[in-house]
């Protein structure tokens, strides 16, 4: 496992669908530009307004040794990167992948030979909508896409009311992928080297995912040590379970967790809480999780005799 650096992206994001993935584009390429190897956008990014009025902000987290850095230092990129958060919005700004959205994006990884992890778009498939995080490698190659898998429908009297399935279809599978170390050759070309190693694995979920520790614990029993998710948590749910249920998934699994969220707009349909955030296990870096693994064992003392956890899709 070798060292990397990760980036979180917030934008500012207008109705104007070409102009968010530009916008978020550049972004892209002035944080691989500062050392970045893994690139995390929002969940839908496109027309959300962000808190800042500049073009935007990243933020780069180094695992190399080096505590993680305090919630407060952290920039942020939105869950619906690409369309308004909302259920009437998603239709309107739906799909395929590949797409516009998506081929951007391919060649973003691919110019900056990093990993992205593309937030989330509303995906159309087979006459069915998801909400998807599309991955892409250092050669712009799709590794994974994951659709949200536990859909967020709440009604909280007197204070937030919200259906996802009225108009979106969950995800019925894990996402997870692997990265190694890379070098660079003019033309162009991603080669791995040929002594490269894992950064790390990662296993991604999308905002409402997080809820659910049962996904977190299949994900660190497939041996990630990363887990990425894009969301938007609003007024309500975000001062009261954001940075907890992210400690949560952290100290249960032994992982780190990094959230990326919209920037707040106070004037939106949907006020989301902001705050993205990295968590560590135990202010620790990346090479310290093995030896957390075996300080705290609790990975290996789970009592398989009176409870388990089990998948029934690989």
């Amino acid at each position: 496992m070798s060292t990397f650096r990760l980036a979180l992206i917030q934008l500012h994001v207008s109705s104007i669908k070409s102009d968010n993935i530009t916008r978020a584009c550049s972004l892209i390429r002035e944080a691989a530009k500062q050392g970045a190897n893994i690139v995390s956008l929002p969940e839908k990014f496109y027309p959300l307004q962000a808190e800042w009025e500049a073009l935007g902000f990243y933020f780069l987290l180094n695992f190399n040794g080096l505590p993680a850095f305090p919630v407060s230092s952290l920039t942020r990129l939105q869950e619906c990167f690409n369309s308004p958060y909302g259920t009437n919005y998603f239709p309107e700004y739906a799909e395929k992948i590949p797409g516009e959205s998506t081929q951007k994006l391919s060649e973003a990884a691919k110019e900056s030979s990093i990993y992205l992890i593309g937030g989330s778009i509303p995906e159309e498939d087979a006459g069915k909508l998801y909400n998807t995080c599309p991955v892409f490698g250092p050669d712009g190659n799709l590794l994974v896409k994951h659709r949200k898998v536990h859909l967020f429908d709440i009604d909280v009297p007197g204070k937030i009311t919200f259906q996802e399935s009225k108009t979106l279809s969950p995800g019925d599978s894990f996402s997870t992928f692997d990265t190694r170390t890379y070098q660079i050759s003019l033309p162009l070309t991603v080669i791995p080297e040929r002594s490269s190693r894992a950064y790390c694995r990662v296993g991604l979920g999308i905002c409402y995912d997080m809820r659910f520790a049962e996904l977190a614990q299949i994900y660190a029993q497939r041996g990630c040590q990363l887990l990425v998710y894009p969301g938007a948590f609003n007024l309500t749910t975000g001062p009261a379970h954001w940075e907890l249920l992210q400690r949560a998934r952290a100290v249960d699994n032994q992982v780190y967790v990094a959230t990326a969220s919209p920037a707040r707009d106070d004037k939106a349909s949907y006020v989301v809480w902001g705050h993205s955030t990295v968590v560590d296990p135990w202010g620790a870096d990346l090479k310290k999780l093995a030896e957390i693994r075996q300080q705290i064992p609790v990975l290996k003392q789970k009592r398989a005799d009176l409870y388990t956890v089990e998948t029934k899709k690989p």
